[in-house]
């Protein structure tokens, strides 16, 4: 195979990479909302990250839009992912000290509770199959941690950062960690890490 053969190929691979990719946020799923004024919504949910949305679909003929100060929590079924997922609206200070309701993802809620946000970013990566690197558009999360008394940080640290702030627990979670081969990077291997810590507090 040419030189430029392998080069178109490579280019190939890395498009289908990207058409095969599944969002979830870009699916109607099957799931709840309740409502800040107590009703309950079931049917079609639909939910986006980027403009703090979620949309309704009564499975007739009406689609509803809604901001996050009109819901409290919604569950969708992913088929994406073969699971239910749970999403709460909690306030938040995402610049200074005024909070405003958005949507978090809940992964583990206990003595530590570990929340999530999706984002779409741009990243690079290596070619295995010529010299230089390509661009894709990737699906992150960004992971925020709550405590008790309802305060919500973002998390951007690594491994060790996440042991340091369990304290005595650090060695048993680190050697849990290293046993099932987790990677916090990994939502719902974060959430298992975070669940066996929980789990010497009884919750």
């Amino acid at each position: 195979m040419t030189k430029i053969r392998i080069i178109l190929f490579a280019a190939l691979c890395c498009a289908q990479v990207s058409v095969a990719q599944d969002w979830a946020f870009e699916y109607w799923h099957e799931g709840k909302i309740v409502l800040v004024s107590g009703d309950t919504l079931v049917g079609l949910v639909k939910y986006d990250f980027q403009q703090d949305l979620v949309q309704f679909n009564d499975q007739k003929k009406n689609i509803e839009a809604l901001s996050p100060r009109k819901i409290l929590f919604f569950e969708i079924f992913d088929n994406t992912v073969s699971r239910y997922r749970n999403f709460f609206v909690l306030p938040f200070a995402a610049t200074g000290n005024y909070r405003t309701p958005i949507l978090f993802e809940l992964l583990e809620e206990g003595k530590m509770t570990l929340l999530a946000r999706e984002a779409m970013e741009y990243r690079t990566f290596s070619s295995m199959y010529y010299y230089g690197s390509y661009t894709r558009l990737v699906l992150v999360y960004k992971y925020y941690l709550m405590a008790e008394d309802g305060d919500i940080k973002e998390f951007q640290g690594k491994k060790n950062d996440l042991l340091s702030m369990m304290g005595k627990r650090s060695e048993d979670v680190d050697r849990y960690i290293k046993a099932n081969r987790l990677k916090i990077e990994e939502p719902y291997d974060f959430a298992k890490i975070v669940s066996y810590y929980n789990s010497f507090f009884g919750t």
